[in-house]
């Protein structure tokens, strides 16, 4: 059976990757990033370059879109030249960015209204989740939507339906309080054990073999502590989508006090100019609040 034609908008420090998963997988591709120059690789691989969303839809069974927000997103898809002037009927329409659960209910009426289907599918694993194709994917939508979007998604990582439109959203929301916590918690540690002479790499040899143990400690820690913060995900967007967070909650009626001390934080990465490092520079505000030298870069 032939593949479906894929578009895929966003080829930034995720999306770049994930397209090139689906075009050595061999499927047919067209591709579309603002900045033109980040096509490039695709189309070395066989991609088909488009001018607009519009025109990339008009040419896809499937779109997937990686973009920063929701503003983002809304214009991708509602945007006068955006997804629905150009996707047919029947087209499956899949946005992998972290956006509102609110924005992503409202784009998914739209696209029903104009006879497509669509999924929310945000993603967690970072750059080496994306360049390795082990992304968790968080999926809102229909479960025949799912069915039919299986193939692609898993060309990327591992899909899991979490509810209706909207749900996959929702439950990034959370992986992304959980991280940032994580981050917090790692960084506080770190940054005592510096404070009392400590050494943080005995820190966390001990801290990751007993409970205290997470996934963020495992990838980011060894970087940290040799002030290596390349950017797996930039610390503004992490800040973004943790001012997601808070709107939801404040939607919600929910109190999220440690989620809104982690978004202060790294709100304040942010305000000292280091947005564009990885999220994991929020331990350079806490060193500044402690008076600890950070590390030099190794």
């Amino acid at each position: 059976m032939d593949k479906e034609r894929v578009g895929f908008i966003g080829l930034g420090i995720m999306g770049g990757p994930m397209a090139t998963h689906l075009a050595t997988a061999g499927y047919p591709l067209t591709v579309y990033n603002r900045t033109a120059a980040r096509m490039e690789p695709l189309l070395a691989l066989g991609a088909k370059p488009a001018c607009s969303c519009q025109e990339l839809a008009a040419q896809s069974d499937i779109v997937v879109s990686m973009v920063s927000d929701s503003p983002d997103v809304e214009e991708v898809y509602l945007g006068p030249r955006g997804v629905l002037r150009g996707a047919r009927r029947g087209s499956l329409l899949i946005d992998m960015s972290t956006i509102s659960p609110r924005v992503a209910i409202k784009i998914s009426k739209s696209a029903a209204e104009a006879g497509c289907a669509m999924l929310d599918a945000p993603v967690s694993g970072g750059d080496v989740g994306a360049r390795n194709a082990t992304l968790s994917i968080m999926v809102g939508g229909e479960s025949s939507d799912l069915e039919r979007a299986r193939p692609v998604l898993e060309c990327m990582g591992k899909p899991t339906l979490c509810g209706p439109a909207g749900a996959g959203q929702t439950v990034k929301a959370c992986n992304q309080i959980a991280t940032a916590l994580h981050l917090v918690a790692m960084s506080e540690a770190l940054v005592l054990a510096r404070k009392a002479g400590v050494d943080p790499e005995v820190v966390l040899k001990v801290l990751g073999a007993g409970y205290a143990q997470s996934r963020v400690m495992d990838v980011r820690g060894p970087r940290v502590i040799k002030g290596d913060f390349a950017p797996g995900f930039k610390a503004r967007l992490h800040a973004k989508d943790l001012n997601i967070v808070r709107e939801t909650a404040r939607e919600l009626g929910c109190a999220l006090p440690a989620t809104a001390l982690a978004h202060e934080l790294l709100t304040a990465v942010v305000a000292n100019g280091l947005g564009e490092l990885d999220h994991s520079a929020v331990i350079r505000v806490l060193q500044s609040l402690a008076g600890v030298q950070p590390e030099a870069k190794a």
